[in-house]
């Protein structure tokens, strides 16, 4: 049962570190190779960012915009700032100029994160504040209003307590509507805890689970039902290398809890599709007649050991206990194949109450804070 102070998601990542510092916490994928952390040393770096952070006058309340696809760096910072009181705002990258542009207009963030240099190019005209993520090591950026990550976290000792509320927004998201409008939605921590004690309890979830992180960033239901989780059941989450090469990634580790949507699911039919024979083979008419639940069951245990398992280690489901499918159901062709895999996809809800905030032809965006702003200056 969580106490009082684990009613915020940076109070369980602390005691995530305290009662299981070694146990790790955190992989993901860099030129090939997986690196890896522990939770003590996860909370270290956050502590540390979110000190450097507060040193560079961010505040309980503000907002730190990232721009990113789903990747270590900004999963760090989106903790560190609410490690600080603040709010973290995914944002998905491939928003047009337009709708980056009125989004920061209305939240005014204190900070951006950008993931490449078309972000920092594209945020700088928007923000005073860029972090750049600055993934290749490269020499830092040349402008006065860029802050290389690698420099952020503080370099004091000194221990910084985590000053989250229970009913403070921890996350925030954004999205245009069907209308071209920008709708909004945000989530307190004490929301996301409870909704990822439940989850838990629901989908049996435990310290040894292996979770997948191959949706986008800036979805709502990544913080629900993979981050919050994570943090609260404290299993391991894995982070592909890029969105291009999570499929390889997933079959790589086979992860236990597997969230997406339906898109997603339909998505890795597809590729269980492709890789099946012509239709006139024998393991296409096992899966047709699995399909159809015509199979006896000689056959049915046939099918399950030479073609439905073999199929489920190609797409990295082989030991998926816990494969959620976030908003709307699957449809009926992609269902009857996992089915067949047998690989239970439970549906869980994606509504939420988005509220429109502004049209996504927005003025330009005027500085948060104009008392430490400087000059506007030029994208680099």
């Amino acid at each position: 049962m969580a106490s009082v102070e684990q009613l915020t998601l940076p109070a369980w990542l602390r005691h995530q570190a305290q009662h299981r510092p070694h146990a790790l916490a955190l992989r993901h994928k860099r030129l090939g190779a997986w690196h890896a952390s522990s939770w003590q040393a996860l909370a270290t770096t956050v502590e540390r960012l979110a000190a450097g952070l507060t040193e560079r006058n961010f505040a309980a309340g503000d907002g730190l915009l990232l721009v990113s696809q789903p990747r270590e760096q900004a999963l760090l910072l989106s903790l560190a700032a609410q490690w600080s009181g603040g709010v973290a705002i995914p944002l998905d990258p491939q928003l047009d100029d337009e709708v980056l542009r009125a989004a920061v207009l209305h939240l005014k963030p204190r900070f951006v994160f950008a993931e490449d240099d078309r972000q920092v190019d594209r945020l700088l005209a928007l923000s005073q504040h860029v972090i750049d993520a600055n993934l290749r090591d490269l020499p830092a950026h040349p402008h006065p209003s860029v802050i290389d990550y690698r420099t952020l976290a503080s370099r004091r000792n000194d221990a910084f307590a985590p000053v989250a509320h229970e009913h403070g927004d921890a996350f925030g998201f954004l999205r245009v509507d069907e209308d071209g409008r920008l709708v909004e939605q945000r989530f307190t921590h004490a929301a996301l805890v409870h909704e990822a004690r439940h989850l838990a309890l629901a989908e049996k979830l435990h310290a040894g689970d292996e979770a997948f992180a191959a949706r986008g960033f800036a979805a709502a239901a990544q913080a629900r039902y993979l981050i919050a989780p994570w943090i609260v059941s404290g299993f391991r989450l894995n982070f592909p290398e890029s969105l291009e090469t999570r499929d390889n990634d997933r079959r790589e580790l086979a992860p236990t809890l597997v969230a997406g949507t339906r898109e997603t699911y339909a998505r890795v039919a597809q590729l269980v599709d492709d890789r099946l024979p012509g239709r006139r083979s024998w393991r296409r008419k096992l899966i047709g007649r699995a399909l159809r639940k015509q199979a006896g069951f000689p056959e049915r245990t046939f099918t399950w050991w030479f073609v439905a398992r073999p199929l489920r280690e190609v797409i990295g489901f082989s030991r998926t206990h816990a494969a959620l499918v976030v908003g709307a159901a699957l449809d009926d062709k992609t269902a009857a194949l996992f089915d067949a895999l047998r690989v239970d996809v439970h549906p869980w809800p994606d509504a939420g109450n988005w509220q429109r905030v502004t049209s996504a032809s927005a003025d330009a965006p005027q500085p948060r804070h104009p008392d430490d702003a400087s000059p506007a200056q030029p994208a680099y």
